[in-house]
């Protein structure tokens, strides 16, 4: 990445905001995909339809991914995308909700009830609460065995606007699957690169008081120590052609300032990881069982130790107080 005399990357210097506008009504317009809604039987559907060209824009956009070393891809092929659309809500959310293809270039699903956190973390209404339900449902979701990675499921696209968040359950479910991983990328990889792209909506909005306790509340939900351990590694800026499309997913926030959260956070989660193993030594040593210890009923003091008991009680100057002082430790 190209550097200035003072030190500081292209990448970190504030963006003009006609710039940013800019760039973001490119992005917006390169869309591969549009969505509507509709009622059909009486159920909200949500209709999502691959534009005319959306398979170039694809192509297009997989060619940038590769030069930038960026290991993500669109799901070019329409009949690709419908396929992975389909199995991806229907293994998710196929609970609940239903899913189909329609026609050459459509998926029709039903609209899940709630809203997205991107909404919630615009309106400055998002909550530990979701961002618990979040964490779980980003945990469950990695536990699903995938034909296509031969490992486990991976998003490839886990930004906040596709989480939804059902207030009445309190229940956090995932949408849009566009895009997807690299098959080549381990699977802790590739959780973890889902982790971060949520993570970076809340580095990039939330307030200063706010962001590291959200990130953390998140992060705990998950509870996944060694794709958290594998975060690590990936909490820096980007280099090269790759710091554009950090911008897309950052919403052009301010570099200097999200560059200063990532290594916060990336420090927080090495100590917690070094803690946590000395932690783990500490009980395995205190668990080590004597060779010396004798078979006893749980709870049940022997005949030797209650007779102790009573006879210090016995001897002491006064009810309560014991013969010998407590041995110092």
């Amino acid at each position: 990445m190209p550097i200035r005399e003072n030190g500081t990357s292209l990448a970190e210097l504030p963006i003009p905001q006609a710039l940013t506008n800019a760039a973001a009504t490119f992005v917006d317009s390169l869309k591969i995909s549009s969505t509507s809604e509709t009622v059909r039987r009486g159920r909200q559907m949500v209709i999502k339809h691959r534009n005319i060209y959306g398979e170039q824009l694809a192509d297009l956009a997989n060619l940038y991914f590769r030069i930038s070393g960026i290991p993500i891809r669109f799901w070019s092929k329409t009949e690709d995308w419908k396929r992975w659309e389909v199995e991806c809500f229907k293994m998710l959310n196929g609970d609940r909700f239903r899913v189909f293809a329609s026609g050459a270039k459509t998926v029709c699903f039903d609209k899940l009830p709630g809203e997205s956190l991107w909404e919630h973390i615009n309106r400055g209404t998002l909550t530990r609460q979701m961002l618990q339900a979040a964490g779980r449902e980003f945990d469950r979701t990695h536990q699903f065995w995938s034909d296509e990675f031969a490992g486990p499921w991976s998003h490839g696209d886990a930004t906040m606007s596709n989480v939804i968040y059902n207030e009445k359950t309190g229940r956090a479910r995932l949408i849009d699957f566009e895009l997807g991983h690299e098959k080549s990328l381990p699977a802790k990889s590739r959780h973890a690169d889902d982790l971060l792209v949520f993570l970076l909506d809340i580095l990039a909005i939330v307030p200063s008081r706010q962001w590291l306790p959200f990130a953390l509340y998140f992060l705990n939900a998950y509870g996944n120590q060694r794709v958290i351990a594998a975060l690590e590694d990936q909490l820096a800026l980007p280099n090269g052609m790759a710091w554009i499309w950090w911008g897309v997913r950052t919403s052009f926030a301010n570099q200097a300032k999200v560059k200063r959260r990532l290594a916060k956070l990336r420090d927080i989660i090495a100590n917690l990881g070094r803690y946590r193993t000395i932690a783990a030594k500490r009980v395995r040593k205190r668990r080590r069982a004597s060779i010396t210890c004798q078979e006893m009923s749980p709870g049940m003091p022997s005949a030797s130790s209650r007779t102790l008991a009573i006879s210090d009680r016995a001897k002491a100057a006064s009810p309560g107080m014991p013969r010998r002082l407590p041995t110092k430790r």
